[in-house]
């Protein structure tokens, strides 16, 4: 017998053998697959929120391009619109940190007075502004327009709709927010003629005069639509001779316009708006308002679900340096309106 010769010979059964023993069962037929070790798990499908300043068709708008967006990109995203002001924002805000929301898109109210909300939202959650900034807070990014640049296209309406000058009166929610201060402020440089100075501030009671043109004061409503057309009212009633009504919230050129039609008075007092109301856009093509200018209010929600989402997933190079992501304003007059509301109608679906 020659060992040698079977020693290998053996060996290399022995080592089939014991692979062969190692090896696992075929499943049964109809079986699911074993689990991977190293199997690839499902990504997270984060949740967001758009919180809002308030309750205006503006925020319609903007909360379809939200939902657009979390179904384009597979993201739980909600829009969230406080009726009652600061507090009722606060409280939103507050139950989304509780319920581990992911991360939250906010127009703060009162940015001056919300600092330390808005630091402990984002200690908990990934924070952005959007519409208006609160640039002392730890907002990662501000989506929207520059408000005082955007007042003074506004300022330059009325300035088309009163060439010879006249007496103009403001109409606006509210002055807490930074928005609406920048907003208020353009319009009444460009309208009086001034340099740009986005640090100006005039008090709202002022009376301001310049180049022909005198600004009687600027009012204001919180977000109450009662309150605002009364507003609209006492003006007409106090000031007969007024020669335009500047409404620089979306709810207010409607109530304006309610005003002037009660009064016998509609096309006898220049109309300039802020926003896409459909009264206002139905107003420009009747002739009742001059022109408007617009933000995008679709694309605020949009690009808030989406600039959140990349930083979720950790793409931060999707924040600009300046932590600034400009969405222009436009300025809309009878020769653009059609266009511009077809294409908004197609936006939000509405094709009415």
């Amino acid at each position: 017998m020659n060992l040698p010769r079977l020693l290998p010979a053996a060996l290399l059964s022995v080592a089939l053998a014991v692979t062969a023993c190692k090896q696992e069962p075929a499943p049964a037929p109809g079986a699911p697959p074993a689990a991977q070790p190293n199997a690839a798990k499902p990504a997270k499908k984060f949740k967001v929120a758009f919180v809002s300043n308030g309750v205006a068709s503006f925020w319609n708008i903007a909360a379809v391009g939200v939902k657009h967006a979390g179904e384009k990109l597979g993201v739980d995203a909600q829009s969230l619109m406080p009726a009652e002001g600061i507090s009722d924002q606060k409280r939103i805000i507050e139950d989304l940190l509780t319920r581990g929301v992911d991360g939250i898109a906010v127009s703060p109210i009162d940015p001056a007075n919300q600092t330390e909300l808005l630091n402990t939202a984002a200690k908990r959650a990934k924070l952005i502004t959007h519409d208006s900034d609160a640039p002392n807070a730890d907002r990662l990014v501000y989506i929207g327009m520059d408000n005082y640049k955007a007042g003074r296209l506004c300022g330059d309406l009325v300035r088309e709709a009163m060439p010879n000058g006249g007496t103009v009166m403001i109409f606006i929610g509210r002055l807490e927010q930074d928005n609406a201060k920048r907003r208020r402020q353009g319009t009444i440089d460009a309208i009086l003629g001034r340099p740009e100075n986005p640090n100006n501030f005039d008090p709202p009671s002022a009376q301001l005069e310049g180049g022909g043109y005198k600004i009687l004061g600027t009012l204001t409503d919180q977000f109450d639509r009662a309150k605002g057309k009364a507003n609209a009212e006492d003006a007409l009633a106090k000031y007969p001779d007024l020669g335009c009504m500047v409404g620089l919230f979306a709810y207010n050129p409607p109530l304006m316009l309610e005003a002037l039609a009660q009064s016998g008075k509609l096309g006898k007092v220049r109309v300039v708006a802020f926003d896409e109301d459909d009264a206002t856009l139905a107003g420009i093509q009747k002739g009742s308002v001059h022109g408007t200018v617009v933000q995008n209010p679709y694309m605020y929600g949009y690009k808030s679900v989406e600039v959140l989402n990349e930083i979720l997933k950790g793409n931060t190079g999707v924040v600009p340096a300046g932590k600034f992501m400009d969405i222009p304003a436009r300025q809309i007059r009878k020769n653009n309106v059609d266009e511009f509301w077809a294409d908004l109608k197609t936006k939000v679906g509405g094709g009415k």
